[in-house]
């Protein structure tokens, strides 16, 4: 596997191009997946060259760090582990609303550390901006973990131009993650050329879609209660019918390159800059092979622009948000 570089000078991380979002296998795509598979998955992706992984204390809560930090475990050192703070939760685990006060950051990181079964977090990211506490405050605190040896690196996930702008000049960050993929474009308008501006690295989370741009979901897919995609507007069977062109295309130009839609996505991203680095997540072992498949799909500019001239005459259907949810992001 190839490695990329997020963010520069001393803020420097080197990562695998390609890493694994872990959310899904405890937490948001319907009931948590069987642990024990869930590390010997995890170390499977250690095996095949994955250097990044991506958690949050808000995935389960708590119990898809716990996992992480498990399976982890014996590789210390090998890998970059990123982890989150920014919610507050609730007795029952639910997410009740923003919170990044310096002592709240503090005591994420303790626990988080714990359930890493880690010395220091490699990348913390503010999982998604607090609009009650200064950028700045949010900043100067993980500058003081860094310093105290506790945080690597400082990233930010689903934040605005202006935001990562003004954290950055308190304390340089390495990574933005956020939503990118051929069905959300939308960092391309300002996000994507202030990190270039700035030298910061772009993680993309659900780089296929949410798993619509593999090609195995269509209008007659059912999902489980709780599964958070029966909640999101793009996810209707009307608009996954009418999403369904988007496949389409990835399939076309799949069968000439022999690979697969989700190869074609991930290999577009990849080919974007090279200083992003997607965390598509599974729970099975071929899906994680198939993902891995696109660091090796070259796709030539005759064939980049082939998907930029096709996919803007598609229209992509639906919110990726619910309202309230899409209110907290692009700050």
């Amino acid at each position: 596997m190839r490695k990329r570089t997020l963010g520069t000078g001393a803020s420097a991380l080197e990562v695998s191009a390609l890493g694994l979002g872990c959310m899904g296998m405890s937490y948001g795509y319907g009931p948590a997946a069987d642990k024990q598979e869930m590390i010997a998955l995890i170390r499977a992706a250690v095996e095949r060259g994955v250097t990044f992984f991506d958690t949050a204390e808000a995935y389960g809560p708590f119990t898809n760090e716990e996992l992480v930090g498990e399976a982890l475990a014996p590789f210390h050192g090998q890998v970059v582990i990123a982890t989150k703070f920014g919610f507050k939760l609730g007795s029952n685990g639910g997410q009740t609303g923003m919170d990044s006060r310096p002592k709240h950051i503090r005591e994420v990181a303790e626990a988080s550390l714990k359930r890493l079964k880690v010395e220091a977090i490699d990348l913390f990211y503010q999982h998604r901006v607090d609009p009650d506490t200064p950028i700045e405050d949010v900043a100067g605190t993980v500058k003081e973990l860094i310093q105290e040896g506790k945080v690597k690196h400082f990233g930010l996930s689903e934040a605005g131009a202006q935001t990562i702008r003004r954290a950055h000049a308190v304390q340089p960050v390495t990574a933005l993650q956020s939503e990118y993929s051929l069905w959300w474009r939308a960092p391309e308008v300002d996000v994507l050329p202030t990190l270039e501006e700035l030298g910061i690295g772009l993680v993309p989370f659900s780089p296929l879609g949410k798993g619509f741009l593999t090609g195995a979901i269509n209008e007659t897919t059912t999902f489980d209660k709780s599964d958070f995609r029966m909640i999101v507007p793009r996810f209707t069977p009307e608009a996954r019918k009418a999403n369904q062109a988007l496949v389409d295309l990835l399939g076309e130009i799949g069968a000439r390159q022999n690979a697969t839609p989700a190869q074609i996505a991930l290999a577009w991203l990849l080919a974007q800059k090279p200083w992003i680095a997607p965390i598509p997540g599974t729970t099975k072992l071929e899906r994680l092979e198939e993902n891995l498949g696109a660091a090796a799909v070259e796709l030539t500019p005759d064939t980049l622009r082939e998907i930029e001239s096709a996919t803007s005459r598609i229209t992509v259907h639906g919110a990726r948000y619910p309202e309230e949810l899409e209110r907290r992001t692009g700050r």
